[in-house]
């Protein structure tokens, strides 16, 4: 097993320049594209707003340090996250996550919210887009064929 993971490290790590990422058991590239709307669609998310978003949302990697935000973007009705999430995290349980902490602390630094949300719910929708990013098609049949290759006693690893 410890050949495979090096051999897999040394494969990714020649074919294209990206950032993989360890646990104790894997070797990871999850990267997620996330994407969620505030209520109704209204554009509460003005400068004030979408600043102190931009601070908070840093402050639950706090509690998740293996989070990563590789791209944050705010919009005045939605926001773009671009982030690696470990394999052990289910996605909908991250946005969640995200989703409850930036709401909760909207709610108490801006009041004039509750006068644009009368009913005093969350401020942010209930659905969210996810997509994955990841490695293109070519590197993976590469691998997969270098797999082959070394089953076979055949291929030749550069050092």
């Amino acid at each position: 097993m410890r050949t495979l993971s090096c051999f897999f490290w040394l494969f990714f790590d020649k074919i294209e320049d990206m950032k993989l990422y360890k646990s104790a058991h894997s070797i990871y590239k999850t990267q997620y594209h996330i994407v969620w709307i505030t209520r109704y669609r209204r554009k509460i998310l003005v400068t004030g707003v979408n600043r102190y978003l931009e601070i908070k949302l840093p402050e639950i990697r706090k509690y998740y340090p293996d989070w990563e935000y590789l791209e944050i973007g705010i919009k005045p009705d939605h926001v773009h996250l671009h982030m690696v999430i470990p394999p052990k995290y289910a996605v909908s349980m991250v946005v969640e996550t995200i989703k409850k902490n930036t709401s909760r602390s909207l709610s108490r630094k801006f009041n004039f919210l509750q006068k644009v949300y009368w009913d005093q719910k969350e401020y942010l929708g209930e659905g969210y887009f996810v997509s994955t990013v990841g490695i293109n098609e070519d590197v993976i049949r590469k691998y997969v064929q270098s797999q082959a290759e070394e089953e076979t006693g055949q291929a030749q690893l550069e050092f």
